[in-house]
């Protein structure tokens, strides 16, 4: 018996590295290293910070032209968490003021570069944060149907639970064993089944009005 204990901190050495090596830090609070940047008119730039910044632990987006950030790595069976805020500093340049971006997943490695491309999108904009949009063909079962595929499909969230503008709002994405999950604040507002897209890069969409993210973190399932 005795022995038996004394190898418990042994074993817990052994396994609490392999446990924090499931959690990827996309974003680390600093620069943006994981990523890299898209936008229409200057196409693809290797270094983000060419045209979004960091401040303030923050990855901020804003900016007279649309565009994204894409993770450099691709992902299968996953949590992912995402908290964003709207930043509505008049002094930041913009694009527009419609209050409208989007959280994309599942983003096919060989997928070109476009506004906006192939992937299942988490909705984030005024008054339809939490909605499905699935982009170039992309489909999911949605209580057991699947939706019809085409450019842009929107599938409506089961409620409403976003904060109000310019407070943080969390956003969980869970895709496990062809199960998507998307949560925001704690609650559910969508999910379906049995995707097209098995696997892909995440992505941080720009459409025209700042917004600040601070964490996004993933964890492999």
């Amino acid at each position: 018996m005795n022995r038996f204990y004394s190898l418990i901190p042994v074993l817990l050495l052994l396994i609490s590295p392999m446990a924090h090596a499931q959690t990827i830090h996309l974003f680390n609070g600093k620069n943006l290293d994981d990523w890299y940047a898209w936008q229409q008119t200057s196409g693809k730039h290797d270094n983000a910070a060419d045209i979004f910044s960091v401040e303030d632990h923050m990855i901020r987006l804003y900016g007279p032209r649309a565009g994204y950030l894409m993770s450099k790595r691709s992902f299968h069976n996953f949590k992912l968490t995402v908290e964003y805020r709207w930043n509505t500093d008049t002094t930041f340049d913009r694009k527009n003021n419609h209050i409208n971006s989007g959280i994309m997943y599942l983003v096919p490695a060989a997928t070109p570069d476009t506004l906006w491309p192939k992937g299942i999108q988490f909705q984030v904009k005024k008054d339809a944060t939490g909605d499905f949009i699935f982009l170039r063909g992309t489909t999911l079962k949605i209580k057991g149907k699947r939706t019809t595929p085409g450019r842009s499909v929107i599938s409506t969230r089961f409620q409403d639970a976003a904060h109000p503008i310019g407070e943080w709002d969390t956003v969980t994405i869970t895709y496990r064993d062809n199960k998507i999950t998307q949560q925001l604040n704690g609650k559910l507002v969508n999910e379906g089944t049995d995707p097209s897209v098995t696997s892909g890069r995440i992505m941080l969409m720009y459409e025209g009005f700042p917004i600040d993210f601070r964490k996004v973190e993933l964890k492999k399932l």
